[in-house]
């Protein structure tokens, strides 16, 4: 199967949240107004691919709406807190927040999140907007202690508070950094930032 991007996989995760609360699938106006999109060109783009990666049928113009296919809704498992994927708590997109750790289980697709071990995170603030990442989402996290610049990371600050952001590592100097064009890279010593892992996915409610 094609490795998604992290908006296909939020397509992808719209579309599966779809397929269970509602009875009709959705159009492609209803998907874009939903996703933030202002072009139905982009969102073309993303079904494209969810087509070739066989999550989504080809067109037909027989049936209107965004359908998923049957090997698509095989990817979601049957609810057992048992096999799902760990939810630990929050984390900061903005400011850091302290760490918590109040572990539940979530079930998702394996299209968004790796073999390796992963966790789940609930974003709380703005700081990512500018990477689709907003307040309330929730990010799934390959967990890992290293990570290349330019990664999204869980940064653990002091031991104590958590945030996410991007990073760029240098012998003397840690940079976090936002996406907000309103806010500033945060800078530390190496010895007060460690990795808790790298953003892989990324999943959103639609429901108010």
């Amino acid at each position: 199967m094609n490795e998604l991007t992290r908006k296909q996989q939020d397509v992808f995760a719209y579309l599966l949240s779809n397929d269970k609360q509602f009875a009709y699938p959705p159009t492609l106006d209803e998907a874009c107004a939903a996703l933030g999109l202002n072009s139905r060109g982009s969102l073309h783009k993303h079904i494209k691919a969810l087509i070739e990666a066989g999550l989504v049928e080809a067109p037909d113009r027989k049936q209107k709406g965004i359908r998923l296919t049957a090997k698509a809704k095989l990817q979601v498992p049957q609810d057992n807190e048992l096999t799902g994927t760990p939810f630990v708590g929050f984390i900061a997109a903005g400011q850091p927040i302290e760490a918590i750790e109040q572990q539940s289980y979530i079930n998702i697709p394996d299209q968004i999140k790796t073999d390796n071990t992963c966790y789940i995170l609930q974003v709380k603030g703005d700081s990512m907007i500018e990477e689709g990442i907003f307040d309330g989402d929730w990010v799934i996290i390959e967990q890992r202690s290293s990570a290349r610049n330019g990664e999204i990371v869980v940064a653990l600050i002091d031991k104590a508070e958590a945030t996410l952001k991007f990073i760029e590592q240098y012998p003397h100097e840690v940079l976090l950094i936002p996406a907000n064009s309103n806010l500033s890279a945060m800078k530390y010593r190496p010895d007060q930032v460690e990795i808790q892992g790298v953003l892989v996915g990324q999943m959103r409610s639609y429901t108010k």
